[in-house]
């Protein structure tokens, strides 16, 4: 039987891989940040647990990423940072994604009880 602590910690995760696994590939640009941050944030929040998700994109990253005259680029953990706060059985998971050596990594900042 997992704990409130763990249970809250698992729920963090499936909402990381889901945003991620959801929205890695969107094709992005300079001008569609905004409205895909928005939709990321509204789409995570809808599941069980969720009490918020701050998704920002950087519209400096996505200009940089841009390599071809179509202006647009396809959304990468690079491209962006992501904090949520899960809430369940009293206990609030705070996480993050960071990047390591090129590679998004889902942490867990804290978790309180």
């Amino acid at each position: 039987m997992a704990t409130d602590a763990q249970q809250a910690c698992f729920e963090a995760g499936i909402k990381f891989g889901s945003l991620y696994h959801q929205f890695a590939g969107t094709p992005v640009s300079p001008t569609s940040t905004r409205s895909l941050e928005a939709a990321m944030a509204d789409a995570i929040e809808n599941q069980p647990f969720c009490e918020s998700v701050t998704v920002d994109i950087h519209d400096d990253r996505v200009a940089d990423a841009i390599g071809h005259e179509n202006g647009y680029t396809e959304l990468t953990g690079s491209l962006m940072d992501v904090e949520m706060r899960i809430v369940h059985e009293g206990v609030t998971v705070h996480t993050q994604m960071t990047m390591a050596e090129g590679y998004p990594l889902m942490e867990l900042v804290s978790v309180e009880e």
